[in-house]
C-alpha cells in the first residue's frame, strides 16, 4: 500500500512538473518604458542596468526585457507602450513620470508599473509601484503607537503633492491632532510656524512672568529674573510630536523656522517623510534627531555596492525599485502558475525584497517600511 501512494505522489509531481513547463516555455516578456534620451536619460539608463542585474540574479533565460525611450514625453510613451503590446508584451515596468501616463488608459490590456508614488487619479491599468505616502504614514503610525504620541501635528506645504497626503491621511492609520497647510515662501514661512507654535503668546509670558516678579517680595527674584531673561519662551506649545512633508532646503527652512520660535527636537519629536537616506541631513545636527520611515538601508547599501562594482557608478533610488519590481513580477507569475494576466495583482498577496515588503491586493502596491533616526551624525534603525 505504501508503496502504491509513493507511485501516484511520484506521478502527480511528474505531472504537475511537466504542466509547469509548458507554461514556462513561453518567453516571459516584460517592457520597460524609461527615458533613455534627453533631460532624464541617466536616470532611464541607471534602471535598464539594474533591470538586467535582477534577470541575472534570477537566473532565468525565459526574462526578456524590452526597453523602449519615452523620451520623457506622453505621446512618445504612448506609441512606445503600443509598440511593446505588438510584440507581446502584457506587463510594462514605468513610466517613471505621472504626466506620462495620460494616454495608457487606453492600452487597457496592458499593466503599467508606474515607479512614481502618486496614486490620485491614475488610469486602472496604472499600478503605482513608489515608496507612496499611505505606506509612509502607516509607518509613522506605529512610531505614534510605540512612543505614545498624542498630540501630533501634521504641516503640509502647499505644493502639487498636498492632495496625496490629505488622501493618505484618510486612508492610513496615522492620528493627528491638527493639521496645518503652509506657504514655502520664506517671507510668509516664519510668520505661519509663529502662529502654529503659540510664538508670540509664548514669548509673550517670560516678559509678563519678569514683570510679576519684579513686584513681587519674593526673596529670589534677582536670581529668577536673571534665568527668565536667557530664556526666549515660557508655556507649551500643544503637541507633543509633529511631521513635516517636505523635502531638501524647503525640508531645512521649517525646522530653521521651528527652531527660532523655540521648538527644539530634544523634547518634541521631529518626524518626516522619505529622504532616501540623504547625506547632507547628516550635517543639520540643530534639527537632530529627526526621525522618518524609508527602505531597508542595509539591502539599499549592498544594491549600491553591487551595482558600482558592475557598472563604475552609483545607482539612483528608481533603480533599487526597479530591481525589486522585476523579482515581484516573476514571483507573481510563478504563483499563477507561469500565466501572465492582470488578475496576478488582483489576488492578496506578500513579497519580500529589497526595498522591504510589498503588499499586493485589488491592483495597488503599498510598502511595509523601515523607521530610522537621524543623530550625532549616523542614521539609525528604529523598527
Amino acid at each position: 500500500m505504501k508503496i502504491l501512494v509513493k507511485i501516484i505522489i511520484l506521478i502527480i509531481l511528474f505531472s504537475y512538473s511537466n504542466s509547469t513547463k509548458v507554461f514556462a516555455q513561453d518567453k516571459i516578456k516584460l517592457g520597460l518604458l524609461v527615458p533613455i534620451s534627453g533631460e532624464f536619460s541617466e536616470i532611464g539608463k541607471s534602471i535598464i542596468k539594474s533591470t538586467l542585474l535582477a534577470v541575472n540574479k534570477i537566473d532565468n533565460s525565459l526574462i526578456e526585457i524590452i526597453p523602449k525611450d519615452t523620451e520623457s514625453n506622453p505621446d512618445v510613451t504612448y506609441e512606445k507602450a503600443k509598440e511593446l503590446k505588438e510584440s507581446g508584451v502584457k506587463i510594462v515596468i514605468g513610466p517613471i513620470f505621472n504626466n506620462n501616463l495620460i494616454k495608457l488608459e487606453e492600452l487597457s490590456d496592458m499593466t503599467f508599473l508606474s515607479l512614481t508614488n502618486k496614486i490620485i487619479d491614475n488610469p486602472k491599468n496604472i499600478i503605482s509601484v513608489g515608496i507612496n505616502a499611505s505606506s509612509q504614514l502607516n509607518t509613522i503610525a506605529k512610531f505614534q503607537k510605540d512612543n505614545e504620541l498624542k498630540k501630533t501635528i501634521f504641516l503640509i506645504p502647499n505644493k502639487n503633492y498636498k492632495n496625496e497626503i490629505k488622501k493618505a491621511i484618510k486612508k492610513s492609520k496615522i492620528k493627528t491632532f491638527k493639521v496645518h497647510y503652509y506657504d514655502s515662501d520664506p517671507t510668509k514661512l516664519t510668520k505661519q510656524i509663529e502662529k502654529i507654535t503659540k510664538y508670540p503668546q509664548r514669548k509673550q509670558n517670560v516678559k509678563d512672568e519678569i514683570k510679576r516678579l519684579e513686584e513681587s517680595d519674593d526673596p529670589n527674584k534677582d536670581k529668577k529674573i536673571k534665568i527668565l531673561e536667557k530664556r526666549d519662551t515660557i508655556g507649551k506649545i500643544g503637541f507633543d510630536s509633529l511631521i513635516i512633508a517636505d523635502f531638501d532646503e524647503s525640508l531645512k527652512s521649517i525646522t530653521t523656522s521651528l527652531l527660532y520660535t523655540d521648538v527644539s527636537p530634544k523634547k518634541t519629536y521631529f518626524i518626516t517623510l522619505n529622504q532616501w537616506f540623504d547625506k547632507s541631513l547628516l550635517k543639520e545636527t540643530s534639527y537632530q534627531p529627526i526621525y522618518y520611515p524609508s527602505i531597508n538601508k542595509e539591502n539599499y547599501d549592498k544594491f549600491t555596492n553591487t551595482y558600482f562594482e558592475k557598472f563604475n557608478q552609483y545607482p539612483n533610488q528608481l533603480s533599487f525599485l526597479s530591481y525589486d519590481i522585476v523579482g515581484l513580477v516573476y514571483y507573481l507569475i510563478f504563483q499563477n502558475n507561469w500565466i501572465i494576466d492582470q488578475k496576478i495583482f488582483s489576488k492578496k498577496n506578500k513579497f519580500k525584497g529589497k526595498v522591504g515588503i510589498f503588499e499586493i491586493k485589488d491592483k495597488k502596491i503599498n510598502h511595509i517600511l523601515n523607521f530610522y533616526k537621524i543623530e550625532n551624525n549616523n542614521i539609525k534603525k528604529i523598527f
